[in-house]
């Protein structure tokens, strides 16, 4: 133990250096994952079909080994930073989409019903009372996509992007266990934190929904 805060300080730069790349990359991997499926998931609310078709391809993206999604990203994107975030953003999709559509589906009819009989039309229908409703469902599938990316980002090593993962694989090749918990330490704990964070926004989500439906009841 001592030898691996030895370690720490000796090499705090090169530590902050991974952390950060690494936080780079998970947090640009999910936004642009959130941008993309939480429109996704409300149109397809619209439309079951295509949603059973949409969720059942992006279920089957979700079960291809990252490693091999890496390397197809690396031969069309080349190494770095841009192949890294496209695999990363590809895995973050999934969870935040189909916890959009089951969220806004799982709305009691009864509060669509009386929302239409208040002449409430498609948009204000969505801003007012689905996607307020739907929040704690929503919330929890970027918590499950955001600990997911940060943990499939160490692989972002093996096509030159940095992050934790080098540290990681650097260690495994040095048998230097110091320099292995250097980047998975972080990287646990940044998922922890992550997690923790998101449950309690998702705690206040729930506590915010059952206030709108105490007043809409």
């Amino acid at each position: 133990m001592t030898s691996f805060f030895s370690f720490l300080i000796n090499n705090k730069e090169m530590v902050w250096k991974a952390l950060g790349e690494h936080v780079l990359i998970s947090l640009v991997a999910v936004l642009l994952g959130l941008a993309v499926a939480l429109p996704s998931g409300i149109l397809l609310t619209r439309n079951k079909k295509a949603a059973s078709i949409v969720l059942g391809i992006f279920g089957v993206v979700n079960t291809i080994p990252s490693l091999v999604l890496l390397g197809v990203a690396m031969i069309v994107l080349g190494l770095g930073f841009v192949p890294a975030v496209a695999v990363l953003f590809l895995y973050s999709l999934l969870p935040i989409m189909r916890n959009t559509y089951t969220g806004i589906n799982s709305i009691n009819p009864q509060y669509i019903k009386t929302a239409l009989g208040m002449g409430m039309n498609r948009r204000q229908l969505l801003l007012n009372v689905q996607l307020p409703l739907a929040l704690p469902a929503i919330i929890t599938g970027i918590r499950l996509s955001g600990i997911y990316i940060i943990s499939w980002a160490t692989l972002s090593a093996f096509i030159g992007a940095g992050g934790l993962g080098d540290l990681i694989w650097s260690g495994l090749q040095a048998y230097n266990y110091d320099m292995i918990f250097a980047g998975a330490l972080p990287a646990t704990l940044l998922a922890l934190l992550v997690s923790f964070l998101l449950t309690a926004a998702e705690n206040k989500a729930i506590q915010f929904t059952q206030g709108r439906r105490g007043v809409k009841t």
